[in-house]
């Protein structure tokens, strides 16, 4: 066989892998899109908001504190919405059988873990789920095993790999009940036992080694942030930066909150008052508030005379679109294909706002994305939101001049400037 022909199989291995990862990058998107209305919810139950240091209505403040906290679950709550949004969006044709499924497979999966609480620090006995010492009768919850939102995301995938595969399945007619869809969720329970009991073995050296991975990175400080905001922006381009976010995210690191709750994952430590939390979401705010939109405005200047008034329309809904709600994707694709330098440079001074902003002591989060919703929710937790202002002023100039100077210097076709022959095509598609 020729050299040639040998490759073949190799190039569809390869856009076989990079579709696939990209789909799961769009299924992660399903989950995290719950996080406003938890993030919104756990912010009014704060002590500042309708706590006793605000409205001074305690009561009603543990109901959205206690709703907001069920969602953000970093044990439970996460990773369950994680495991039912990658099954969703994993399978092909999927319909409520499939979430269904994926239900049944992680709740097995859950308590097959819960089952097995690691050993309690000497002195104390495990008792319920708690390491109780009997000489001061004070007891502490009991560590279990804690994949996470990563344990989530892999019932997820079993899940919707098991649906395609079995739903259509016949059994012998007198089995005939449990045909097709009805099998599916009996099959992902079992596989949920068996992913719990493999996960009880080899979980702690690779949760170890995602901890010492991510405690590297967060000991670079600065640095640390910046190469994190320059990773996450190149891999936007191929619709995989939600698999870097989610480890830093919703996972590493922990935060004990007054009620003796343990949180884990940037944005979780942030939103419960972790004074530490926000080195993997601050810098986003200067970017996504100032930043794009000064690009934006720079790409409307730039379009031919005849076609500005079209492009200003389009290029403004896209900027206060990512002002207001942190959603980016719809302004950075808009140049991200025609001019992979300039997104280069995106990604590059992301990194620098991620760095910068850090190193002034900006610690801020959100629940969503680094718009101005979450920036006024959030900005009684945050330390030193106001900088947040100056600093995205300043990269709203550097962006605008920037990008008008490399769109016109290299003629680059971004919205409004494409040859005419290419929009009378579009025009009649």
């Amino acid at each position: 066989m020729s050299s040639a022909g040998a490759a073949v199989p190799q190039k569809q291995w390869w856009h076989g892998l990079y579709g696939g990862l990209q789909k799961m990058g769009r299924s992660l998107q399903l989950p995290v899109a719950v996080l406003p209305a938890a993030g919104l919810l756990n912010r009014i139950g704060q002590p500042d908001v309708f706590g006793a240091d605000g409205l001074g209505w305690d009561n009603v403040a543990k109901v959205f504190a206690s709703a907001g906290g069920a969602l953000l679950s970093s044990t439970l709550g996460l990773p369950l919405l994680f495991c039912i949004g990658v099954a969703i969006g994993m399978a092909k044709k999927a319909d409520g059988s499939t979430a269904l499924a994926a239900v049944a497979g992680f709740l097995v999966y859950f308590a097959v873990l819960q089952a097995f609480p690691e050993d309690c620090a000497a002195g104390t006995k495990l008792l319920g789920n708690q390491c109780v010492d009997f000489a001061t009768q004070k007891g502490t919850n009991a560590v279990y095993q804690n994949p996470g939102v990563l344990g989530g995301i892999v019932i997820g995938l079993l899940s919707a790999w098991l649906w395609v595969r079995y739903h259509r399945v016949k059994l012998v007619d007198w089995l005939g009940f449990f045909n097709g869809r009805r099998l599916v969720p009996m099959i992902t329970a079992l596989m949920g036992l068996a992913i719990a009991c493999i996960a009880l073995w080899v979980w702690p050296p690779i949760g170890d080694a995602l901890t010492s991975f991510s405690e590297w990175l967060s000991d670079l400080d600065a640095w640390g942030a910046g190469l994190f905001g320059l990773a996450n922006r190149a891999l936007l381009l191929v619709g995989m930066h939600q698999l870097l976010n989610t480890f830093l995210w919703f996972q590493f690191g922990s935060f004990t909150k007054p009620d003796g709750t343990v949180v884990n994952g940037d944005i979780n430590r942030f939103l419960a008052g972790d004074p530490t939390a926000g080195q993997f979401t601050s810098g986003f705010f200067p970017i996504m508030m100032f930043a794009l939109p000064a690009a934006a405005l720079a790409i409307a200047h730039c379009a031919k005379p005849h076609r500005r008034k079209e492009i200003t329309g389009l290029m403004l809904s896209v900027g206060l679109t990512s002002f207001v709600t942190g959603v980016t994707e719809p302004l950075e694709y808009s140049f991200a294909y025609i001019a992979p330098a300039l997104y280069a440079v995106h990604a590059v001074l992301t990194g620098a706002s991620m760095a910068i902003t850090w190193a002034l002591g900006v610690k801020d989060g959100f629940s969503f994305s680094a718009g101005l919703i979450d920036y006024v929710i959030n900005w009684t937790l945050a330390t030193k939101p106001w900088l947040i202002i100056p600093i995205g002023l300043c990269f709203a100039v550097v962006y605008y001049v920037l990008f008008r100077f490399v769109i016109i210097k290299f003629d680059l076709k971004t919205p409004g400037r494409e040859d005419e022959d290419e929009v009378e095509d579009v025009t009649k598609a």
